[in-house]
């Protein structure tokens, strides 16, 4: 029972990531502060979402399928929310 609440959180964290383009199709999701907010905040997400898949994966010992592929693509997901999180702050260090 744990191992599939385990699969079933991380397969939902597949797809929220997905939710910011709906999102900033509006105008204010388009203007400074709330752009690096949202930004910031889909990052953190995702970069929570991928650590949390590895350790349901190792720890939780939810070793199906359908988790091997929510570990492959949540930690995709954190590699890339690091690098944007990294230029991020590079941009704004070196202004």
């Amino acid at each position: 029972m744990k191992n599939k609440i385990l699969t079933s959180i991380s397969t939902i964290m597949l797809f929220i990531p997905w939710t910011i383009f709906p999102l900033r199709s509006f105008d204010w999701a388009l203007e400074s502060p709330a752009a690096e907010i949202i930004i910031f905040s889909y990052a953190a997400f995702m970069i929570f979402s991928g650590i949390f898949s590895i350790f349901a994966y190792t720890k939780g010992k939810a070793k199906s399928k359908l988790m091997q592929v929510c570990v492959a693509i949540n930690s995709t997901y954190a590699v890339g929310a690091i690098a944007i999180i990294g230029t991020s702050v590079y941009g704004l260090i070196n202004g």
